[in-house]
């Protein structure tokens, strides 16, 4: 007896994961893990639209702390001078360092040993949807971060990004400056506006080329036609005459403006002026053995939102 039970111990401490498990149980295991894992990488969820409407940038090696970044201006001009002139005016750059901090971020999910055995006994596959779940929270995490940011780790989302222009939305005929009690015109007039926000103080240099709004209104957009009998909503109207436009739902602008008015939001979407900085995308470790279950770790680094050229982008509230 005191033999089996010494072979036991032994067996125990070895190497480590599977030690519970006979052979065929464990290879089972592994290959299973093995499915897990891809399945839960090729899982897409269309409603989270961050990764969609704000580039993404994975340029920062994982395991750096920060992203630096520099933004430029010039100073100086030129001048006429004579044929002997010595006092040629003197042009320069100038360069501001500015930094981001990467956060890491994390879930795990697992399988306990009677599971583990319950599957390889039936022949069935392991269940995949807690590693969907684990998946599904990070892709959420990524998703709020790139809106809201947060303020306690000091992580900027681009709701609130410092610099972005205000559009104070004017008041229709009806005297409030909400699309409910707008006419079409003031309504496409208040899209025009949005736009101009962003191009007339950049002298042209910056061209709004997506607007986000809420469902409602993006709806009434869609559903409301411009007036008299004309058949063409406002949504037709505005993008005929911009076609370099895209108009796009948000949900998350919903009560996103100040007072928890509705908002809308006009930007220039291309990582030239705007990204979300993932330097490390979803992952997922080898189990850690815990008492009569194995935990899968998830892990991946979330660097906040950098715009690059706040004048690109414009909001107004209260439409």
């Amino acid at each position: 007896m005191s033999t089996r039970y010494d072979s036991l111990i032994a067996d125990q401490r070895q190497d480590g994961d599977t030690r519970h498990l006979d052979a065929t149980e464990t290879a089972f295991f592994k290959r299973q893990l093995e499915y897990v894992k891809t399945k839960t990488y090729d899982i897409k969820y269309r409603n989270l639209k961050a990764m969609q409407l704000i580039p993404v940038s994975t340029e920062a090696p994982a395991g750096a702390d920060y992203i630096i970044w520099y933004s430029y201006g010039k100073a100086g001009m030129a001048k006429i001078v004579s044929d002997y002139a010595h006092d040629f005016p003197r042009v320069d750059v100038y360069a501001t360092e500015n930094q981001s901090k990467i956060y890491s971020l994390g879930d795990a999910y697992g399988y306990s040993i009677k599971e583990v055995r319950r599957a390889a006994m039936a022949g069935n596959s392991l269940d995949t949807r807690r590693a969907n779940t684990a998946r599904r929270a990070m892709d959420e995490l990524f998703d709020k971060l790139a809106w809201f940011g947060d303020t306690d780790f000091n992580i900027q989302g681009f709701f609130d990004y410092p610099g972005i222009t205000e559009y104070t939305v004017p008041n229709g005929a009806a005297g409030t400056p909400q699309w409910t009690t707008k006419t079409p015109d003031e309504i496409n007039d208040d899209l025009v506006g949005l736009c101009d926000a962003v191009s007339v103080p950049t002298n042209g240099r910056e061209q709004v080329d997506t607007i986000l709004l809420p469902r409602a209104r993006f709806n009434l957009l869609k559903n409301t036609r411009m007036g008299g009998a004309s058949d063409t909503t406002i949504f037709k109207y505005f993008t005929d005459n911009n076609p370099s436009i895209t108009i796009e739902v948000l949900d998350e602008l919903v009560d996103q403006g100040v007072g928890s008015t509705q908002r809308m939001i006009g930007y220039v979407k291309d990582s030239e002026h705007l990204t979300q900085e993932i330097p490390q995308p979803f992952e997922q470790f080898e189990p850690d053995k815990k008492g009569m279950t194995w935990e899968i770790p998830c892990h991946a680094e979330f660097g906040g939102v950098i715009v690059y050229y706040p004048q690109s982008v414009a909001f107004g509230d209260d439409i």
